[in-house]
Parts: C-alpha cells; sequence; structure tokens
C-alpha cells in the first residue's frame, strides 16, 4: 500500500503546529496503525529528520495510550483501539490526516503527544474505595448480586483512554467518570463513599476544563470498549442523590 499522510507535527507545548505531509510506500495491510508510524519513524531517522512523537505501551488494546484522531474520528475507522487498527481498513493512495486529541484539558505535549493527567487527577479526587489491606478476604465474604456485578466489570472496561473526549463536540469527560463512578457504585465496598466520591469527581472534572455532557452520543460511539452512554446517567443520579444528602 503507497499512503498519503498529513501529520501533526508541534515542537512544544507553547509552539505553533501544523499539518506536515509525508508520503509512504509498500506499507502492509496487516500492519497496525503505529507499525505503520514506526516505518515512517525509521525512514525519517535515517534522513536525520525529528521523528513523529505519538504515546503507546501495550499495543494489545488494554491500556489506551495509543490514542490519535485519525481522519476525523477518535482510533481511527474501526471501533477499537489505534494500536489494534490495521491498515487494511484503509484505500491504496488514500490520504489520512492524524492529529492529537483536541481538548483543552488535553493539552499538547509535543506532535501527536497529549498530557491526560487530567484523568489521573479525577481518579485521585475520589475514584477509589477506602479499605483495610492484608490478607485476601473470602470469596463470598461480600456477596454481589450477579446484575449488579455484570454492570460493574462492564464499567470497569474502561481504559481511560480519552476518545470519548475527542469525540465529543463539548470535550465532555462525563463517559469516563460515569464508568468509574457506576464501577464502584454498583459494589458493596463502594458504597461508604458513595456521595463523596460523586462530587470531588465532577468538580474536579469541571476544574480541569472539561465540557459539559449535551447527550449527542458521540462518546459511545467512538470508546473502543463499548461503554454504554447510560453510565452518564448513573452519574447524573448519583450526583443528585448526592446533593440531596448535604454533600
Amino acid at each position: 500500500m503507497n499512503l498519503t499522510l498529513k501529520i501533526w507535527r508541534q515542537a512544544g507545548p507553547q509552539d505553533k503546529g501544523q499539518l506536515v505531509t509525508y508520503r509512504v510506500t509498500d506499507i502492509s495491510p496487516d500492519m497496525s496503525f503505529l507499525e505503520m508510524l514506526d516505518v515512517l519513524n525509521e525512514e525519517l531517522n535515517a534522513k536525520g529528520e525529528e521523528p513523529i512523537a505519538f504515546d503507546s505501551d501495550c499495543r494489545e488494546g488494554i491500556c489506551g495510550m495509543c490514542g490519535l484522531m485519525i481522519s476525523g474520528h477518535a482510533h481511527g475507522p474501526e471501533k477499537t483501539t489505534t494500536c489494534q487498527l490495521h491498515m487494511r481498513s484503509f484505500k491504496d493512495g488514500e490520504t489520512i490526516t492524524v492529529e492529537p486529541w483536541r481538548a483543552e484539558a488535553f493539552p499538547i505535549v509535543r506532535d501527536l503527544v497529549v498530557d491526560r493527567g487530567a484523568f489521573d487527577r479525577i481518579i485521585q479526587s475520589g475514584g477509589f474505595i477506602s479499605a483495610n489491606t492484608g490478607a485476601a478476604p473470602d470469596a463470598h465474604a461480600a456477596p454481589v448480586p450477579k446484575d449488579k456485578a455484570d454492570r460493574a466489570f462492564m464499567a470497569a472496561e474502561c481504559i481511560g483512554c480519552g476518545a470519548c473526549v475527542a469525540a465529543c463536540p463539548n470535550a465532555s469527560g462525563m463517559l469516563f467518570m460515569g464508568a468509574k463512578i457506576t464501577h464502584l457504585g454498583e459494589l458493596p465496598q463502594g458504597q461508604p463513599e458513595r456521595d463523596a466520591r460523586v462530587v470531588s469527581m465532577v468538580n474536579q472534572h469541571d476544574h480541569e476544563g472539561f465540557g459539559g455532557c449535551t447527550n449527542i452520543g458521540e462518546c459511545s460511539t467512538a470508546c473502543p470498549k463499548g461503554i454504554p452512554q447510560d453510565v452518564i446517567s448513573q452519574l447524573n443520579k448519583d450526583l443528585r442523590t448526592a446533593m440531596k444528602n448535604g454533600r
């Protein structure tokens, strides 16, 4: 495959960025998108040019580090992570535009790399439980109804990649936050801090500069793990309850 790539280049957070055109040839359809970028970087290194900076880690679709906006779609045209997107999803001769996540809360570090520390700070504000550590409890020490366990596991699939924010016209992080709140809120271990958790996380979300949710649904559509939009409804219900309880 021969492709034309228009890739966002930006030397640093305060520098002016622009799309730069590159051409790659003899790309195997079985390559992942990141492997294709690796090939391009090898060519740039051989020419003495600065390689393109982009995030990746596991390359197995489970860590969320590899998020890119590809031709206007978060993670690209398939419902998967960028590292699991293969070049056979594109046509020979196609022009592909590659950009970083675009959100005030995700400032650009360099090229395609953004700082997603805002997600970490939201989790630090309340996305946890307080529990004594020590020996593992018996498996049936805290029984959980199957429907609640299934819903908690579903919400826990969120990998924090930020595709929901990148796809949302408001750059809202509500799907991410709703998944974390639903995950803990369905379990008995998450009940003692339930009210304080949702208030703290929503306040931190707003402080970080994320936008509000207007129920457009692009977040769930872009989510590579298929987190449903109803976790946002759960978040709103928990927030209303917390406010009634004086939080």
